[in-house]
C-alpha cells in the first residue's frame, strides 16, 4: 500500500511522528470497538447511568402526541 503512495515504511513512520508533534496528538480519530470516539462513548454511558437514576429524563407521557409535543419544544 505504501508503495502505491511512493513511500517506504521508514518515511511513512517519520511522517506520522512529525504529524504527532505538529498536532500535539494522534493525527486521526480513534474509535472504540463500538465505532464511537472515547468521548462519545463516555457521554452515552453517562446518559445511560443518569436515565437509570431518573436524572434528565422526561416523561412518562400519557400519549404519543404528548411525547412529540415535548420533543418539539
Amino acid at each position: 500500500m505504501l508503495d502505491a503512495l511512493g513511500i517506504d515504511m521508514s518515511t511513512a513512520i517519520k511522517a506520522y511522528l512529525r504529524q504527532i508533534a505538529v498536532r500535539e496528538g494522534i493525527p486521526f480519530s480513534l474509535y472504540t470497538e463500538n465505532g464511537y470516539t472515547a468521548q462519545e462513548e463516555q457521554d452515552i454511558l453517562k446518559s445511560a447511568e443518569e436515565a437509570e437514576k431518573g436524572i434528565n429524563v422526561v416523561g412518562p407521557f400519557d400519549s404519543v402526541d404528548e411525547m412529540f409535543a415535548e420533543l418539539n419544544k
